[in-house]
């Protein structure tokens, strides 16, 4: 019977828990007004980006191949990666664009039937 009967010290306690959660939440705001304090200020619409004089970028489609890996001598070691330059890419002289095999989505387990 006295577990079950209810004690000041338990209301005490809750009492003190809620006052430091309010006390915590008081605090991150305060320190929250104090860092955008510190951030600059927004800027003014004279101060936005703005289009370029000749209108907007456009895009430009075109075909990249990239560059040939060396080939390696038949008597040769082979390279190793920090061998190799940083492979780039260059604009292909071909200007068809590449395409899939029909009935493919072309992408690995893109849910297409795939070729037959």
């Amino acid at each position: 019977m006295q577990l079950a009967a209810s004690s000041g010290l338990l209301s005490l306690g809750m009492f003190v828990v809620g006052i430091a959660v309010v006390a915590l939440l008081a605090g991150s705001f305060w320190l929250g007004a104090r860092i955008k304090l510190r951030e600059p200020p927004r800027p003014r619409p004279d101060e936005q980006p703005h289009l370029p004089p000749d209108g907007p970028v456009h895009e430009v489609r075109e075909n990249r191949e990239p560059d040939e890996v060396p080939v390696m001598p038949k008597d040769g070691r082979a390279l190793t990666p920090y061998e190799l330059t940083n492979m780039q890419t260059r604009t292909s002289a071909s200007k068809t664009r590449p395409r899939w095999s029909r009935g493919s989505s072309g992408s690995f387990g893109g849910g297409g039937l795939g070729a037959h």
